[in-house]
């Protein structure tokens, strides 16, 4: 696995993707993370190529210290399902626009997952990317008074974003 080189701590949360072509997307996940904090690693597992390696991921995960997993993959996007079915630690899919179908087809695979293997889909590509880690943080803050500190001042700061840009639009007419 790779863990990410800004955390010396115990990774929290598993950043997963079907193929280094999803690394340009998934990278705001780990992004996300970072500022919040949050140690990880990312790495590169296929349900379709590396099933053996998915499965073994997956079931690892918890003694390894993981407590979130995050998945990205388009197409099929099996990776974010196939890791469900082996663990008991909660599952993000992110689904990616790589298909000629625009994502529609991962959105789908990632969300329509038997009773029993649930995984929490976010939108697809970069906005998913990024709401995968804060759900991820949300998740995570549960038990982390600090974390849970750290999401209130992102919020407000989202919501001051928003306060500015209706000043400049109000300004500017």
């Amino acid at each position: 696995m790779n863990p990410s080189s800004s955390a010396s701590a115990t990774p929290r949360v598993g950043i997963l993707m079907g193929s280094d072509t999803d690394l340009k997307v998934m990278e705001r996940t780990a992004a996300q993370l970072s500022q919040f904090g949050i140690p990880y690693e990312i790495d590169i597992i296929s349900a379709h190529r590396s099933p053996q390696r998915t499965a073994e991921y997956a079931r690892n995960a918890r003694g390894r210290g993981l407590r979130v997993l995050i998945a990205g993959a388009g197409a099929s996007a099996a990776l974010a399902g196939a890791l469900a079915a082996e663990t008991t630690l909660p599952v993000i899919g992110v689904p990616l626009a790589t298909s000629p179908l625009s994502g529609f087809d991962a959105l789908l695979s990632t969300a329509m997952l038997p009773a029993g293997v649930p995984v929490a889909t976010v939108a697809v590509g970069e906005a998913g990317a990024t709401n995968a880690a804060v759900l991820a943080a949300q998740i995570l803050a549960l038990s982390d008074e600090t974390l849970a500190a750290r999401l209130l001042e992102y919020k407000l700061e989202l919501e001051r974003k928003v306060t500015e840009k209706s000043a400049r639009l109000a300004a500017s007419r």
